[in-house]
């Protein structure tokens, strides 16, 4: 905490970059946030950036990875801002562990693909755990990662979902895993057997070396919450090994020595074990500042939506001919390509945005039922909604059963927020309100908004970034579109 950081990025890759700082508020410096077209434009082939940043009053694990298509899926790394003191035992040891995917094709052709055809993305054909997928895939037996441990000690594992489009369970066999924080906020410790990650969240858990001499898988495998939509049904490994234990030979295939414990996991669809998960996140104190009075109450639906296809696009391979899209309130993102978002608003370039997202969805319906398909299909845009400085803000997430219900992760740049509270089907708000957790919800940077639910959170909009005279001018090498 109060480290400045110069991370300068030179691309020797084929492909656009840029890399985002997940969880990182970037007071004064949103031109280092990341995003692509909207607070800077890539880092073209052979170019560079150099990132700028401070880091003010946060601690915990946080996450770097790219912003640019599907790079993110190799294209990613931990970052750790240590705490002059833990909340909790000092732990004896860390150790991060990212969890990935991995596809045997280019990731960049497989996002292509599907942008060509109009169809989902191939699902993955491994996880990984720090980058390798384990001993239950032949391709990496001899590469399993081992995290060593003296027996008798008290450690500090920094879990990271780093995957590119799948929600993970994990677990440690025969070890239960203490909670104390999430996206690098610190909560109640609760002890469970397993946990579950959404995109991009991080989970700190203390993990006691008290069984048996020995080694014991660490696993991770998807929560997959969308009925009838095919996943990665596969498991990754890494293995927690006692340091009394007999090793395994590095020569050797990890499936010619003594197999270790496995965990027991959830099954893919157990909805039930992540609600009551989530459920137990709460802030670690009591006397915290979650905002009561209201200035902006936004609503806003998230979820798929279809788009007809351009003419004599004969490859266009989505449901009746029509190709799939991400919505929110009825509009699709639409990229700029001049300039940044961030770089038009700064400079007063016209053209660029609009200011009229709604703050409403502009049609109300049975948002989790049977959806008329005349509401499928979204307006392209690249809208953004003003607030001012200062104004406490409240968002109601409303997941849609357009195509398909499914749980989104919802991150928010430069905020961190209260999760209030969540629940199934259509949010009312002359019940829900009932529900709210004011005393000590969960501090996050990222939601999941249930399947076929939703999810409220609040913040108070005090990042400057949306103040000129605050925000920092421009880098020099900023790179231009």
């Amino acid at each position: 905490n109060g480290d400045h950081l110069v991370v300068k990025v030179v691309n020797q890759v084929r492909y656009n970059i840029t890399l985002h700082w997940h969880g990182i508020h970037q007071l004064r410096t949103a031109w280092a946030d990341g995003p692509v077209y909207v607070t800077q434009c890539p880092i073209c082939p052979g170019g560079s950036y150099t990132y700028r940043f401070t880091i003010e009053g946060q601690e915990g694990t946080f996450w770097w990875h790219a912003h640019t298509s599907s790079l993110r899926a190799t294209v990613y790394g931990a970052l750790i801002i240590h705490p002059f003191s833990y909340p909790f035992i000092n732990p004896k040891r860390e150790f991060p562990l990212l969890l990935g995917e991995w596809w045997n094709a280019n990731p960049i052709h497989v996002v292509n693909q599907a942008l060509r055809t109009g169809t989902a993305p191939n699902v993955s054909d491994a996880y990984t755990i720090n980058g390798q997928p384990g001993d239950l895939y032949n391709c990496s037996e001899k590469d399993t990662v081992v995290i060593p441990m003296e027996s008798g000690e008290t450690n500090l594992l920094r879990v990271i979902n780093s995957a590119m489009n799948q929600q993970l369970f994990f677990a440690v066999a025969n070890h239960n895993l203490t909670v104390v924080a999430a996206d690098a906020s610190y909560v109640k410790p609760f002890t469970t057997s397993a946990i579950i990650l959404g995109l991009g969240e991080t989970t700190d858990v203390l993990i006691t070396t008290n069984q048996p001499t020995g080694r014991y898988y660490i696993a991770a495998r998807a929560y997959a919450s969308t009925e009838g939509v095919a996943f990665d049904n596969t498991t990754t490994t890494a293995i927690l090994e006692y340091k009394s234990a007999m090793p395994c030979p590095k020569t050797t295939a990890q499936s010619d020595c003594p197999r270790p414990i496995f965990p027991s996991l959830p099954a893919y669809n157990d909805t039930a074990t992540v609600t009551a998960f989530s459920r137990r996140l709460r802030s670690l104190s009591d006397n915290i500042s979650v905002p009561t009075h209201i200035d902006e109450n936004l609503f806003f639906t998230v979820g798929l939506g279809l788009n007809r296809c351009q003419k004599n696009r004969s490859n266009c391979q989505g449901p009746n001919g029509i190709r799939f899209t991400a919505r929110m309130n009825n509009v699709s993102f639409v990229h700029p390509s001049s300039f940044s978002i961030l770089q038009a608003y700064y400079q007063g370039i016209n053209g660029v945005f609009t200011t009229n997202f709604p703050p409403l969805p502009p049609t109300v319906f049975n948002y989790t039922g049977n959806v008329s398909q005349a509401l499928w299909t979204p307006v392209p845009g690249t809208e953004a909604y003003r607030m001012k400085y200062g104004s406490t803000v409240q968002i109601v997430l409303q997941g849609t059963s357009i195509v398909v219900a499914e749980n989104h992760p919802i991150h928010l740049h430069g905020y961190d927020f209260y999760i209030i509270a969540e629940g199934f089907g259509n949010y009312d708000p002359e019940t829900d309100p009932a529900k709210f957790n004011l005393l000590d919800p969960p501090l996050r940077n990222t939601v999941g908004v249930p399947v076929g639910g939703w999810a409220v959170i609040r913040f108070v909009a005090n990042n400057p970034v949306g103040e000129l005279e605050s925000l920092v001018p421009p880098p020099p090498d900023l790179p231009e579109c």
